[in-house]
């Protein structure tokens, strides 16, 4: 942040006039402030700096040099000299060393100079220097402490992460940001039970903090799922400013001969599971009735082999990672976009808030996320049928379309020689169950599943993906306490794309997590021959993997509930042989199933999009509905406490409708299309 003052110098001079005011002392702090930042908004920064650096040579004893030394340096990084703003935010520390926000962008400017370890020690000086507690220096040690966690994360410091954002939970439990990353990093150490209150931070404080994806990790929970999302839009992109960005009006295109113009929005459009996913199909588009664009938003990356091939397959690539979220709007609506799919979602590196301008007539939910956006803007979301079955469409603020499986693959990827099992460290002989989910993914209750499945089955293992070292050893652990040999966990190490393909063959079953399932993960499994057992629940990101495991031809993997899993892993493990029918099925239609089908999965996109446009053009577009989302979300953050693991839908439904009931009783609650009909309302007095 810059510090702001009014002027009173016309900050219209020439450059050389103000400098010479400077020259002569005669130039103040305001009228300074007021002439650089118009020379800044009107795209004369340098001007700006060549003023700053004049002030402070001849201004080096005035009081407020300090906060001159900080908006010199806003002005110097926003210019790009991240160089010159350090040392300018070096020069304003020696000034005021208790100066919180010039400590926060010095530490910035060494993160994104790669410096990690000397940002977490600028604001660690930040935290020594804040010990006493002002409401100004709270929020900077807040500040400080928020940084150190989301640094030492991404380093996979887990440990020293979860303790900084601890600390700055138990200093301001309301501030979400803190408790999100901190679910988020116990989850993916394993940490159960993962959310454990203290007496400045309660369990709803917790629960508030979890971010969508973190939640649908936690509970197989949609309507809650629904709410939170609902939530999360809100704050996450809130109400932009729209004044000046009209509403993109609908094209008229059908029966023109004109293609529909299709723009795919997401960080992920390279070497990653959703790159992977869509290669494949951006390669297939028929461009006879689609122009293809894509608005790359995420990190750099070079040589990059799926983002490669994508550029070579469709019309027009963008990169928009540098743009603002209405800059990035803007390009889109100037593209003449008539459907826009969002590829992100709740994900690392989305930009929600471009689509909060509505820079497209119909703006799409696919792909990317699993589970509703629960936004005012996104009209349509594409599944399948198993995903979202018809009765659950209510758990959606989006209109549901459908495609015969919700899970693209790409069919030319590259895929090694198949390693043997002692090159993998696995026991020759042994049976092998297998789980390369994210640690994220792994709950207790799972995780108890896969001690009992072990513990009948003498001799096997369990093949992991690995983690850190750290994790890797409280697993084992844990399965020591349950009464499992530790060495019976075997952890594969991170292998590059092409040879963790080939090894998947070596497993001989794939046990997934509940209530969070493999999807990409899945999809790699079935195509390389290993069967994948799985138990769908009623959220979508339960529901992925049966979906899957339909689409590749073999549903009888798929198991009615958490005790049907355990029989039937324990029953293919005491009698191998069972298995090589199925994997003989999944060889012989592996061309054939659905999940392969992606030439037909692109023209039933297309088909899809031009729905979408048809309805769009009568004036049909759907509009979200938002109703009674946050009581449901007040419903759902009490029921999620208990965390049931699993129960079947009636016995769900029928939690919230006795609490919608106790609540209408108390203030007339208004009817939705989701529980709280007239219907269901009126059965309850």
């Amino acid at each position: 942040m810059a510090v702001n003052n009014a002027s009173a110098m016309n900050p219209m001079q020439p450059l050389a006039v103000m400098v010479e005011h400077a020259r002569m002392r005669r130039l103040s702090v305001q009228d300074l402030f007021s002439f650089a930042e118009n020379r800044s908004a009107s795209g004369q920064r340098q001007e700006a700096i060549e003023l700053y650096k004049a002030w402070i040579a001849f201004n080096e004893v005035h009081p407020f040099l300090h906060l001159v030394y900080f908006n010199y340096a806003v002005t110097l990084r926003q210019a790009g000299d991240i160089t010159g703003s350090i040392n300018a935010l070096t020069a304003c520390l020696k000034i005021d060393p208790k100066f919180g926000q010039a400590h926060i962008n010095l530490g910035r400017a060494f993160e994104d100079s790669g410096l990690a370890a000397l940002a977490i020690e600028q604001w660690r000086k930040l935290l020594d220097v804040t010990a006493e507690s002002t409401a100004e220096k709270v929020l900077h040690r807040l500040m400080a402490l928020q940084h150190i966690g989301r640094v030492m994360e991404n380093a996979n410091l887990l440990e020293d992460a979860e303790t900084a954002l601890w600390q700055a939970m138990e200093l301001r439990p309301d501030k979400s940001e803190s408790a999100q990353h901190w679910t988020a990093i116990r989850q993916r150490a394993c940490k159960w039970p993962i959310l454990t209150p203290s007496e400045h931070v309660s369990l709803r404080h917790l629960i508030d903090g979890l971010s969508p994806l973190s939640l649908a990790c936690f509970a197989d929970d949609p309507i809650f799922q629904l709410a939170k999302a609902y939530r999360y839009n809100k704050s996450l992109a809130g109400r932009p400013d729209t004044q000046g960005f009209p509403r993109k009006a609908v094209a008229r295109k059908l029966g023109t001969g004109q293609r529909l113009r299709v723009g795919y929005v997401s960080s992920d459009l390279r070497d990653h599971a959703v790159g992977f996913a869509l290669r494949d199909v951006l390669e297939l588009h028929d461009k006879t009735s689609v122009e293809i664009f894509a608005y790359y938003c995420g990190d750099p990356v070079t040589n990059d082999a799926t983002q490669n091939r994508m550029k070579a397959a469709i019309d027009c690539w963008r990169d928009i990672a540098a743009l603002s979220d209405e800059d990035a709007a803007r390009q889109i609506a100037a593209d003449d976009i008539d459907i826009l799919i969002d590829v992100n979602g709740y994900t690392k590196h989305a930009r929600t808030r471009i689509f909060a301008y509505r820079p497209a007539p119909v703006i799409v939910n696919f792909c990317g996320y699993p589970g509703t956006m629960g936004s005012p803007f996104h009209q349509y979301m594409i599944a399948d049928e198993h995903i979202v079955p018809a009765a659950s469409e209510i758990y959606y603020t989006e209109k549901v379309l459908r495609i015969a499986c919700n899970q693209p693959i790409d069919r030319k990827r590259e895929i090694a020689k198949t390693p043997y099992r002692a090159e993998a460290g696995l026991p020759e002989g042994a049976f092998v169950f297998a789980c390369f989910n994210g640690m994220q993914k792994i709950t207790e209750a799972t995780f108890a599943h896969w001690m009992k499945i072990l513990k009948a089955t003498p001799g096997s293992v369990f093949w992991l993906l690995g983690a850190s070292d750290d994790v890797d050893q409280r697993l084992r652990t844990l399965a020591e306490a349950a009464g499992v040999m530790p060495d019976r966990l075997i952890f594969a190490p991170k292998a590059p794309n092409a040879q963790h393909l080939a090894r998947i063959a070596l497993a001989d079953l794939f046990l997934d997590t509940f209530p969070y399932g493999a999807h990409s993960t899945a999809g790699d499994a079935l195509t390389m021959g290993l069967p994948v057992l799985t138990v769908p629940g009623k959220s979508f990101a339960s529901r992925f993997c049966a979906s899957i495991v339909h689409a590749a031809g073999v549903p009888e993997l798929i198991c009615k509930d958490p005790d049907h899993y355990v029989e039937q892993a324990i029953a293919f493990a005491n009698a191998p042989k069972t298995l090589l029918k199925i994997r003989k099925a999944l060889q012989d239609q592996r061309e054939t199933s659905v999940l392969r089908d992606i030439p037909g999965l692109a023209r039933r996109l297309e088909a899809l999009f031009w729905q979408m446009q048809d309805e769009a053009e009568r004036g049909e577009t759907p509009v979200p509905d938002l109703r009674n989302l946050d009581l449901y979300y007040e419903l759902g953050a009490e029921l999620v406490q208990s965390n049931i693991v699993y129960c079947d839908e009636d016995t769900y439904r029928q939690r919230y409708l006795e609490k919608l009931a106790r609540y209408h009783d108390y203030a007339p609650i208004p009817y939705d299309n989701r529980l709280w009909t007239e219907e269901t309302a009126g059965t309850r007095g």
